[in-house]
């Protein structure tokens, strides 16, 4: 179990990486036109500069990832953005290549998330905090 959520993490970790690094330096391709539904996605949270933010967010937690430290914490915040990732693909384009990659990501983003459950326990605990 040990050298899988070490395996896991680290792919996590990479594809993160690599995610954020693409976006900041911009090296997507250029010569390829989205659909109409991501130009109006992009276009609507490229107002507020989400996706810096977003971006910004997975390079810090994919660093987290790699070193193995605050995993855990990473783990947390970067599940609304992977659950993001799952819906938009769903949404888009199901049944390509990229859906089942996302889909992917949200497994082991799961299992990691089982893995280090026990980090999460004080989370639930029904203590008064005075």
């Amino acid at each position: 179990m040990k050298t899988a959520v070490i395996v896991a993490r680290v792919l996590m970790g990479l594809m993160f990486l690599q995610a954020s690094v693409v976006y900041f330096m911009d090296w997507y391709p250029k010569d390829q036109v989205p659909p109409k539904e991501v130009m109006t996605y992009m276009a609507g949270i490229s107002i507020v500069h989400l996706m810096t933010i977003v971006k910004a967010i997975e390079l810090i937690c994919a660093l987290s990832f790699l070193a193995g430290r605050y995993v855990a914490l990473s783990a947390v915040v970067l599940f609304p953005i992977t659950f993001n990732i799952v819906l938009l693909h769903t949404v888009l384009e199901a049944g390509s290549p990229a859906f089942f990659i996302a889909v992917a990501l949200l497994a082991v983003h799961l299992f990691l998330l089982y893995a280090y459950r026990k980090h999460y326990t004080a989370l639930f605990t029904a203590k008064r905090i005075e």
